[in-house]
């Protein structure tokens, strides 16, 4: 940048001479932004970009105009110089020699020079749709990691258990400098790398690949956070080793280890980690919501023809259990190896990783349904043992041919293996407690899932600007095979005792080929055209067969007809669309529709039945950016998208693993179709250091599926079935906004939010419409003072009540209640080198009709820590649960259910350990 200012100012000094004549001309107008004056003699100057060499340049008139020839069409640097105003810069893009740039505002320097002094730095700016947050402006301990950091930056939140929100909404992907690291997992990424390698945090919606190639944003993003590095710490390596663990008394002892290192060279990255440990630490997740890959491994069908294998009632098809990580204890292994590098314009990056886990739970649960004019109350105890592993590895290759196409190959490969063992010991009882029924049910399972997928990317640019053509190939395959046994034992009121003795061999499998061709047409200089053919063929099958154990024989070789069944399906899909786009420096939009044609070939090969189904489905879209000011910006968007049943919705197999509580398919569901709208508004005002954000979300689903509960209030037997019902809605609206108060040099932040839905409850195919509504506000404020203290304090005051109208004596029932989080934070130093650091987490939730007490816990952790060598090496002892309040205890209210579930957690424990944080000492930064 400096070359370009010399160039403009020899260029200044030696002539006023334009040395172009190309026709036409570039014409604008300067003004002050504090005192609403124009601006006489600012240099106003044009620079190519490829060479950075100075085309044209002129001086302002007594009125701030100007006037410089047209350097003709293409990509240009605008710049405009004063010595009283800070310089503006900024890209071009012009389409023929003539152009009226819009209105130049500039800022005094004497403004910037008191925001420096009382600011000490830039910590947030906004460019276009992305917050910027200045890392260093957010002082953390030594040896922090980017976690750490993001705790610091107002309007970033991060709970407990790791997740990152950002202005309100879920952190979907974290990139370090604009590469995937560790995969799609954010969470490995903020733990992995050191917040002092951090230049930048950047926060924004990520869009498509396909938009960002045709600059036609369809509307398909994802909340994400790029972590730009510094440019001394893009060459070396760091990590850290810290070991810790803990005697204990009755129960097995505490450990944690983790090992981390990443190496950077230029553009190659590699990192790795190895982490373990019984304390159930960040990190350690299962889920990867992988594409062909998800948490259970389970498949829907898409819009688009896509097909997931689904169980109603909860829980997987294969009957896995459900593991909740802030429950129960685990023992856990985590490993993963980060690879990524580029060559001129080509890059490959490739993530393995691998994850063991052995987790045992116990779990009490009371149930409280509804049923019309009676209740059932349900108390249940469950023991559970799961012993599973899984290896995922996702590559991709960018390739760029020339300067007009390029190639992307992605690869994923996904294996995961289950033994797992559940016991569950139930009794139902009507209002009056008298019995309605008794179950003891022993399940093991052993199972096995690879998923497997590929994607092909084309991306080709025609000389001509905004005219692009784009083919997208994916090929997926996902299989499970699983074993399961199932002894019951259950008594009811009617039929007396009744013992199950079953084993059942269930075989999954799919496949998918879809196909998307996309061409875009500049009409203007600012309407562009979309239009494109999707086209996907997707075949699966679900094989369940269902035997009962045989005394004579000693082996499982009784078929049950009425629990096996073979189901295949066979979907074709072709969807069509055309978009309209309109790109200005001020306002994008776009407006679209989508018509897809979809051929459902179901067969139930058990009982000869075919289902063959013919969809038209419309896909309505409409997108909307509207920067009306300096780092203000408002956002609209709206799509309309139809969703498929399930397979295992449609397939008409009972599920017996719960015989009181069985489920089964139901073949004639309809599809339902979603209209959902957002408005989202965000600024930041630069000298009063003050952020904003908010955002409106209105989601309406009309022919919606849900379970339809065919209940006998004498024996409690229920079955579950999905039908459509009139529709479901949900509205919700969350803000935030924060704040330096400068007196105090206090930071605060405000986040109000509301939620209210409505959904449809069917109970012996009656209906009951649900109303939920929650409200929340969280308060907090933050101080700190590098190696002297760092304090904070948050309220979160939440409020939820719960409503139905059915027409019997429960009619009007309600349930309202008041939950409160109160966070206090601090640390403080002594010396530099030594530090306490304790937080404490008080949780109050209010009583309820149905809960007669109040439940509050306190939860307590302290650390003292000493650093050795400037920070290299730390000594710690850490207590967890000081006061042994971490209790299990979850309290829901949904419908026409109350209940209540209690779950084993690990509660007061200590540890010792040790840290190593190293890392070579960084080149000094090139001064430019």
């Amino acid at each position: 940048m400096r070359s370009k200012y010399l160039l403009l100012l020899l260029a200044v000094i030696f002539s006023q001479y334009s040395f172009s004549q190309n026709a036409g001309n570039l014409t604008g107008i300067i003004k002050d932004t504090t005192e609403n004056k124009l601006v006489e003699n600012a240099v106003v100057a044009i620079v190519s970009q490829g060479d950075s060499m100075l085309l044209h340049f002129t001086r302002t008139a007594k009125d701030g105009t100007y006037s410089l020839p047209g350097p003709g069409a293409g990509k240009y640097i605008f710049m405009v110089m004063h010595p009283s105003f800070a310089d503006y810069v900024d890209d071009i893009t012009l389409q023929d020699a003539n152009k009226k740039m819009p209105l130049i505002s500039l800022t005094p320097k004497s403004k910037l020079l008191e925001a420096i002094i009382l600011k000490t730095g830039t910590p947030i700016r906004i460019k276009g749709d992305t917050t910027i947050y200045t890392a260093d402006s957010f002082k953390v301990s030594a040896n922090a990691n980017v976690e750490e950091l993001l705790k610091k930056m107002p309007g970033i939140q991060v709970d407990k258990d790791g997740k990152i929100k950002a202005m309100g909404e879920s952190v979907e992907k974290v990139l370090v400098d604009g590469e995937e690291f560790f995969g799609e997992d954010p969470g490995m990424a903020v733990k992995n790398l050191r917040a002092d390698a951090v230049k930048e945090v950047q926060v924004f919606k990520k869009k498509s690949e396909q938009a960002e190639f045709t600059g036609i944003d369809d509307g398909q993003s994802k909340q994400t956070i790029n972590l730009k590095l510094k440019d001394n710490k893009r060459s070396g390596y760091f990590g850290k080793i810290d070991m810790a663990g803990g005697l204990l008394k009755n129960i097995d002892d505490r450990y944690n280890t983790n090992l981390m290192f990443s190496s950077f060279k230029g553009k190659r990255k590699l990192s790795a980690f190895i982490l373990n440990g019984n304390t159930g630490q960040d990190g350690l997740s299962w889920q990867d919501m992988e594409k062909f890959g998800g948490n259970d491994m389970n498949f829907e069908m898409t819009d688009e023809g896509g097909m997931m294998f689904f169980s109603g009632g909860g829980g997987s098809s294969d009957g896995e259990p459900y593991i909740n990580p802030q429950n129960g204890f685990i023992t856990n292994t985590n490993a993963g190896l980060q690879y990524n590098n580029k060559w001129g314009k080509n890059s490959l990056n490739l993530s393995p990783k691998f994850n063991s886990q052995v987790y045992d739970n116990n779990r009490t649960n009371f149930l409280q349904t509804q049923i019309r004019d009676s209740i059932l109350n349900q108390n249940s105890q469950t023991q559970t043992h799961i012993n599973r592993y899984n290896f995922k590895t996702k590559g991709t290759f960018d390739l760029n041919i020339d300067s007009s196409n390029s190639l992307k190959l992605t690869l994923n490969a996904n294996i995961y293996h289950t033994e797992s063992e559940e016991r569950t010991n139930s009794i139902t009882t009507g209002e009056s407690g008298n019995f309605k029924n008794s179950s003891d049910i022993n399940q093991q399972n052993n199972s096995d899932k690879q998923s497997f997928s590929s994607s092909l990317l084309y991306k080709h640019k025609f000389k001509k600007d905004r005219r692009t053509l784009s083919v997208n190939a994916d090929l997926g395959t996902l299989s499970a095979d699983a074993g399961n046994f199932l002894q019951q034992q259950f008594t009811d009121n009617q039929s007396g005792v009744t013992e199950i003795n079953q084993f059942k061999d269930i075989s999954n499998s799919t496949s998918n080929v879809a196909t998307k061709l996309v061409y875009t047409e500049p009409l203007t200089k600012k309407f562009s055209l979309e239009i494109g053919h999707e086209l996907s063929y997707t075949k699966g099958k679900n094989n369940q067969q269902t035997y009962n154990f045989t005394p004579a024989t000693g082996k499982f070789d009784e078929r049950v007809d009425t629990l096996s069944n073979n189901f295949n399906q066979q979907i074709v899909t072709n969807k069509p669309y055309a978009k309209i786009a309109f790109s200005s420096k001020k306002i994008k939009y776009n407006i679209g529709m989508g018509v897809g044609y979809t051929h459902f070939n179901l067969d139930d090969i058990s009982f000869n039945k075919s289902y063959v189904r013919d969809f038209t489905n419309l896909f309505p879209s409409a997108f909307l950016t509207y920067i009306y000011k300096s780092n203000h910006s408002l956002r609209f968007n709206y799509n309309g998208r139809t969703t498929q049943p399930t397979l295992n919705q449609l397939q008409p197999l009972r599920n017996n693993n719960n015989p009181y509580n069985q489920y089964i398919g139901n073949p004639d569901l309809k599809q339902s179709f979603t209209n959902s709208f957002n408005i989202s508004h965000n600024g930041y005002d630069f000298l009063k250091d003050r952020w904003m954000y908010q955002s409106l979300n209105v989601r309406m689903t009309s022919n919606a599926i849900t379970n339809n509960r065919i209940l006998d209030p004498v024996t409690g037997f229920t079955i579950i079935q999905p039908v459509n019902t009139g529709g479901n809605y949900n509205i919700s609206f969350w803000s935030g906004l924060g704040m330096k108060i400068k007196k105090l040099d206090l930071r605060m932040d405000l986040n109000p939010n509301i939620n209210y839905s409505k959904f449809i409850e069917v109970v012996n195919g009656l209906e009951t419409p649900i109303n939920n509504l929650s409200t929340g506000l969280r308060l907090s404020f933050s101080k700190s003072k590098d190696k002297k203290y760092d304090f904070s304090i948050g309220d979160n005051f939440e409020y939820t009540k719960n409503s139905n109208s059915s027409n019997n004596k429960f009619a009007g029932a309600r349930n309202s209640f008041i939950t409160n989080t109160l966070n206090l934070n601090a640390k403080v130093y002594y010396k530099k080198v030594w530090a306490l650091s304790s937080d404490l987490e008080y949780i109050y939730r209010q009583k309820t009709s149905d809960f007669s007490q109040d439940l509050t816990n306190k939860l307590w952790n302290a650390r003292l820590e000493r650093t050795f060598k400037k920070d290299e090496f730390t000594a710690y002892f850490m207590v967890r649960d000081i006061l042994n309040q971490n209790i299990g205890i979850t309290r829901n209210f949904n419908g026409i259910n109350y209940s209540e579930e209690i779950n084993d957690r690990l509660q007061r424990y200590f540890m010792v350990g040790f840290t190593w944080n190293f890392k070579n000492k960084a080149p000094k930064a090139e001064q430019k």
